[in-house]
């Protein structure tokens, strides 16, 4: 099984561009929103817990996440049960505003993934390997660590194999 480092840096390198990282902190939680959202119907409330395809998927992605790393898998299983809870209270509205709630977030969700790549030059992580849906939301939440000075070990680790991030060329005007 590939480690964290591994996940990590194979993402960053199709993410280099400030610009297109700042994007997927937009859409990437809109669209892992959006198909909460989505896989909330059908749904049961038992013993008030909201059974549906949603919590499936959710702890089968939490899962994973904490065989990576306990911390991020924990930052991540956090994330995931406020989605659900939004999926939730949604799915029990008219099928109109669950439905296009669920398909506005992913659709502007995927056009500003695609505005970050634009400004990339490079096609999405996904494209060549589909485990970069799953890792998608992992690395937004390791960008936000590193932003905060947080794990710095894993971003040299990811820096060093990936790259680090490209700064963009100010405009000078002579």
């Amino acid at each position: 099984m590939k480690t964290l480092v591994d996940h990590l840096s194979q993402y960053a390198s199709y993410h280099r561009d400030p610009r297109n990282i700042a994007t997927h902190f937009v859409g990437i939680p809109l669209i892992v929103l959006a198909v909460t959202i989505l896989l909330s119907r059908p749904g049961w409330e038992i013993a008030g817990m909201w059974l549906s395809p949603a919590l499936l998927a959710a702890a089968a992605s939490v899962w994973f996440y904490l065989r990576l790393d306990l911390r991020f898998g924990l930052v991540m299983g956090l994330l995931l049960g406020l989605c659900l809870w939004v999926g939730q209270v949604l799915a029990v509205q008219t099928t109109t505003l669950w439905l296009s709630a669920g398909l506005v977030a992913f659709v502007v969700g995927w056009i500003i993934q695609f505005v970050g790549h634009y400004y990339e030059g490079r096609k999405p992580a996904f494209v060549d390997d589909v485990s970069g849906l799953i890792i998608g939301p992992l690395f937004v939440v390791a960008e936000a660590a590193f932003m905060l000075g947080l794990c710095p070990a894993l971003k040299q680790a990811v820096e060093n194999n990936a790259g680090p991030v490209a700064m963009r060329q100010k405009n000078t005007v002579m």
